[in-house]
């Protein structure tokens, strides 16, 4: 089909992949960015780094590491381990339909989130002491 220029960058190696959590990374950091209201230039003052490698993160040029993500996180004021997931540095926690749909919703902020699941959990936590009764009635039953 193409000319073969020595470098095999269409059959998903990892090349490939790399950009491709890089443009993920970069898109999920200027969504969470756009939904905080902050500009690049504020992110980059609160997160220690340059304009010119905030926007190369946000573009897709550059893959952060872990402690640029952490910096980033701490300016955006949401989780480190959501950017992680997200650069493929954490796998995504487990743990069924509930929390993957929370986590997986669009609308809500990662600390949205993290309070949503954080009040499952307890409840969860909460029913399996009373009795250990993993039923979808537990606690509706004695109402």
């Amino acid at each position: 089909m193409s000319e073969d220029n020595g470098h095999d960058n269409s059959s998903g190696g990892p090349v490939d992949k790399v950009a491709d959590i890089a443009s993920g990374i970069g898109e999920y950091i200027r969504q969470q960015r756009n939904n905080a209201k902050i500009s690049l230039r504020q992110l980059a003052k609160l997160a220690g780094v340059s304009n010119p490698y905030l926007s190369q993160i946000e573009r897709g040029v550059r893959k952060p590491s872990a402690e640029i993500l952490q910096q980033i996180a701490k300016g955006l004021r949401i989780s480190a381990e959501a950017l992680y997931v997200q650069a493929g540095i954490l796998d995504l926690p487990t743990g069924g339909p509930v929390p993957d749909a929370i986590r997986a919703d669009t609308v809500l902020t990662e600390r949205q989130k993290q309070v949503l699941l954080d009040v499952y959990e307890s409840f969860r936590r909460e029913n399996a002491a009373a009795g250990g009764d993993r039923g979808p009635t537990t606690a509706i039953a004695k109402e």
